[in-house]
């Protein structure tokens, strides 16, 4: 029933890239987070396990953008092709 009703709404195709996309913002906050925590902390032994949370993000983070790119869904290195594809999602979620 779910793949009926994204197919009727056109959004088929975009729920792997909706998730994904949230997935990677979420990534990327929690490196800003950590990082902020790791400079304001004055216990090593918390500073460390910080630090091992802010690698974690990292790599998770490493992992998405992977994935992403990998579908189309992320240019980092090319700006126009990704403005394309932020188009075409503002596009879609418009005409929902």
């Amino acid at each position: 029933m779910t793949n009926f009703l994204q197919n009727i709404a056109g959004m088929s195709g975009m729920t792997d890239q909706v998730i994904a996309t949230d997935f990677l913002i979420s990534a990327k906050s929690g490196i800003r987070n950590a990082a902020f925590a790791i400079t304001e902390t004055a216990s090593p032994e918390l500073r460390a396990a910080l630090r091992e949370q802010l690698k974690s993000a990292v790599e998770t983070h490493g992992t998405i953008s992977d994935y992403m790119v990998s579908k189309g869904y992320y240019h980092p290195q090319d700006m126009d092709e990704q403005a394309q594809v932020n188009l075409q999602t503002a596009n879609t979620a418009l005409n929902l």
